[in-house]
C-alpha cells in the first residue's frame, strides 16, 4: 500500500453519496433535507503502539503508526456516515464534520456527522 493511502483519507466517490463540508453544492439544489446522520467508531489503544509512540515522542517526529490508525478510524467513521445516509434515502451529506474525543481512558472515539440530504443538478 502506498504512503498516500496509508496517511490520506477522504471518501470513495464510488460510494454514491457526496460528502461536503459546505452548506450547499455549486450546481445542485437541495430537494429535501433528511436530517442529522453520523458514523461512530471507538478504537482501543494498543499497548505496543503506545510504548513505541512514547519512545518516539522523546526524540521528536511523526508518530506514523498512530497517524495511520487515526486515518483508518476516520475513514471507518465516514463509511458509517455514508451507510446511514443511504439507509435514510439520501445522496449527499452537507456540513460534514469530525469530532474526536477520549473514550474512558481506553481509546479514542471518532464521530463523523452532518446533514443528510437529497440533492439534484440545477437545470
Amino acid at each position: 500500500m502506498s504512503e498516500l493511502n496509508d496517511f490520506g483519507g477522504g471518501q470513495d466517490p464510488a460510494g454514491g453519496v457526496l460528502v461536503v463540508t459546505t452548506n450547499d453544492v455549486p450546481g445542485y439544489r437541495v430537494e429535501r433535507v433528511i436530517g442529522e446522520v453520523f458514523g461512530l467508531t471507538v478504537r482501543s489503544r494498543h499497548i505496543g503502539s503506545q510504548i513505541g509512540a512514547g519512545l518516539k515522542s522523546l526524540m521528536g517526529g511523526e508518530l506514523k503508526g498512530l497517524t495511520k490508525t487515526l486515518v483508518e478510524t476516520r475513514n471507518q467513521a465516514m463509511e458509517r456516515l455514508v451507510e446511514q445516509t443511504k439507509a435514510r434515502g439520501g445522496n449527499a451529506v452537507l456540513m460534514m464534520r469530525f469530532d474526536v474525543t477520549e473514550a474512558a481512558d481506553v481509546g479514542t472515539e471518532v464521530c463523523a456527522y452532518g446533514t443528510a440530504a437529497v440533492i439534484a443538478p440545477i437545470g
